[in-house]
């Protein structure tokens, strides 16, 4: 996007709502000497480019944002980023540029897309399993799976390899 497209943008994403070509006129010429025609072919250039929608309103358009200047931020971030030939370096250098606070704008919108963390569980899950004859058994051992409600239903190829006396288990170093 252009200067004077991101000078149009930023009007129509601040308004949050549908402008005309008159009203983004008069707010730029605040700014900067400007004609009607230019703002016009502007709009117009955005339109075809996806960024606004517009309804015709009489004679003229009302022209309205199709996404967030947050959407229009995270694409270009994306872009650049899908561009390099060493996406995890450009990440380094991106997050080297980035200020204290910016980082943890960053740890926070992680922890949003990544979902609360599930607690750890307090009891240890049993481990001692007696198998018979049955290779196909079904493990259903309650865990947290962050809502994944399946069951395991592989066969069981585990074996209990626990000794009877608990007294004459090897040492975990072997002995």
């Amino acid at each position: 996007m252009g200067e004077l497209e991101d000078a149009v943008m930023t009007r129509v994403w601040k308004w949050n709502r549908p402008v005309t070509v008159r009203e983004v006129l008069e707010d730029l010429q605040q700014e900067r000497s400007i004609a009607y025609t230019t703002v016009m072919t502007v709009l117009d250039n955005l339109h075809q480019k996806g960024w606004v929608r517009r309804e015709s309103e009489g004679r003229a358009y009302r022209y309205e944002a199709v996404s967030t200047r947050a959407a229009y931020a995270a694409a270009l971030m994306n872009d650049a980023w899908s561009q390099s030939d060493n996406p995890a370096a450009a990440l380094v250098a991106f997050f080297g540029m980035m200020s204290e606070e910016q980082r943890q704008a960053l740890r926070n919108a992680v922890r949003i897309v990544q979902g609360p963390e599930t607690p750890e569980p307090t009891e240890a899950p049993d481990t001692h399993r007696v198998t018979g004859t049955d290779t196909t058994s079904t493990d259903t051992t309650s865990t947290d799976t962050g809502g994944d409600t399946s069951t395991d239903t592989a066969p069981d190829t585990r074996t209990d390899t626990a000794p009877e006396n608990p007294a004459s288990a090897p040492e975990p170093d072997g002995r």
